[in-house]
């Protein structure tokens, strides 16, 4: 086991950009670069990689992390974070698991959360969450509380959480209400000691640099395309593999 480690890490430590992932996820055209890379505080998995144990991940959550509008499954983010991943631990093993509904929000995902996330026993939940609650005119007050206690739960069972808040769209820039769910979301994260992972800093920084939104989402204006997955899940994979050598950053990919 001693052996194994030195040999994961150096891998990790030796990374200026991230490693190509398999052709069938592979962006048509490159991603834009992205805001500086922070690294993510995931104790659990960071204590599996280091022991040589399989890191369960499971992305929880509606649409966006199901997968909609993406050309196959295999242009998800969690089916681009799986490959990413895999290409940049080749001496570990990671399995990214997508639990993934579309239509759904905090109500109906912390209804299951017991079946679809904690009987899975993963050291890490990657929980995308508040889109639906922004077009459905939710209460931002009741979303605080059931992400709350969402959060609370899995860290109690032993998983580092990541709460993913929402995309740039047109459909979701339509509703006023939206940035309160973002907020709310990087609210919850910080009390509930939860990162943070944001598509919207993510997408107005690459607007910021000239990116035009419109190409990372898909032809119905809310969900992302094939892009948009990709793109969002190599900086989401790069944040990740940041948090596992905190003191060796990687270098967001371009």
């Amino acid at each position: 086991m001693d052996a194994v480690i030195p040999r994961l890490f150096s891998a990790l430590f030796g990374l200026a950009l991230l490693l190509p992932v398999a052709p069938a996820a592979r962006a048509a055209t490159p991603c834009p670069s992205s805001p500086a890379t922070a690294a993510l505080a995931m104790p659990h998995l960071l204590s599996a990689v280091r022991h040589g144990i399989e890191g369960v991940i499971v992305a929880f959550g509606s649409s966006s992390t199901q997968g909609a509008m993406a050309s196959d499954l295999a242009h998800s983010y969690p089916a681009v974070l799986q490959q990413t991943l895999s290409s940049a631990l080749p001496d570990g093993h990671v399995a990214v698991i997508n639990r993934g509904i579309g239509g759904q929000d905090a109500a109906e995902e912390l209804s299951r959360l017991d079946a679809d996330v904690l009987a899975i026993r993963p050291q890490l939940v990657i929980w995308q969450v508040g889109a639906n609650g922004a077009l459905r005119n939710a209460d931002p007050a009741a979303f605080r509380a059931m992400v709350t206690t969402g959060v609370r739960r899995m860290q109690a069972a032993g998983a580092d959480v990541i709460l993913m808040d929402n995309q740039q769209s047109p459909a979701l820039l339509a509703k006023a209400a939206e940035p309160v769910f973002d907020q709310t979301l990087a609210q919850v994260a910080e009390a509930t000691g939860a990162s943070l992972f944001s598509r919207r800093a993510l997408m107005l920084g690459w607007h910021h640099d000239g990116a035009s939104l419109a190409d990372f989402i898909a032809k119905d204006g809310l969900h992302h395309n094939d892009r948009g997955y990709f793109c969002v899940a190599q900086s989401l994979a790069n944040s990740i593999l940041a948090g596992l050598a905190p003191s060796h950053p990687v270098t967001a990919s371009r």
